[in-house]
This record gives C-alpha cells, structure tokens and sequence, in this order.
C-alpha cells in the first residue's frame, strides 16, 4: 500500500491541498490512518476516491450526487448508478437546450445591432429591458 502525505496525495490527483482538507471536512474523503504527530496519511483508496469525484464533477455531478454515487459504489447497486446518470444525461440535455435558445437570442440581438448610434436604440440593451424593437 502506498502511503502519501496530504501534498504528495494532492498533486496525484490533480487537486489543491485545500481542496483534499474541504473533501474531508464534507465526509468524501478520510485518511487511511494518522501518524502520532497527527499528519494524516493517506492511500490508494484515498487517490482512487479522489480520481472519481473528479471525474464525475468533469462529466457535471454536484458533490451532494457523487456523495450518493459512491454510496452506491459501495453497495454495488448498479441499476441505481445508471438510473443516476440517466437522469444528470436529461438534466445535461435541458441546460444545452436552454443554453443553444440563449445563443440563438444572441445572434439576433448581435445581427440586429448596428454597433453605432444612440443606445436608447440599441437592440441588445432594449431587449434585456423588455423594449424590444427588432
């Protein structure tokens, strides 16, 4: 077994010291053991804790998710992990459906927009006071 210190551990996993303390401090994470002068040690399990929260924070898991998630890692319930990741995919889906209609109202305002003139005019500003004029 590998034993890091809270630096060493840190730096494996691409994180911040500070964010390996906030880990422990939100229960997702605890040091293998402690040595007398009460530095933590730490892992493989730790490092490979570390790496799956990561990821699934990368692929748009809230910490209070991946607390579940590995919940459920622990207790092998496979059907329930995907019924979890069904579910953030939708989620996913709706905010990229939602962020392509802002886009799409950018690129109106933009197109609608001469760039000069007096900005009780201007197109952008008076739709996000609801003085559309397009």
């Amino acid at each position: 077994m590998t034993t890091l210190g809270i630096g060493q551990l840190a730096k494996r996993a691409g994180v911040g010291i500070d964010t390996v303390r906030y880990y422990e401090r939100d229960g997702l994470l605890s040091p293998a053991t402690r040595l007398e002068s009460g530095y933590r040690r730490y892992g493989d399990a730790e490092l490979k804790r570390l790496h799956f929260i990561r990821r699934a924070k990368a692929l748009g898991f809230s910490l209070e998710d991946i607390r579940g998630l590995l919940a459920l890692s622990e207790e092998r319930d496979v059907a329930t992990v995907k019924q979890v990741a069904e579910s953030k995919l939708v989620d996913i889906e709706q905010r990229i459906a939602e962020l392509e209609r802002i886009r799409s109202g950018l690129h109106t305002l933009i197109a609608a927009c001469p760039g000069h003139g007096r900005a009780e005019d201007c197109p952008i500003l008076n739709a996000l006071t609801g003085q559309e004029r397009v």
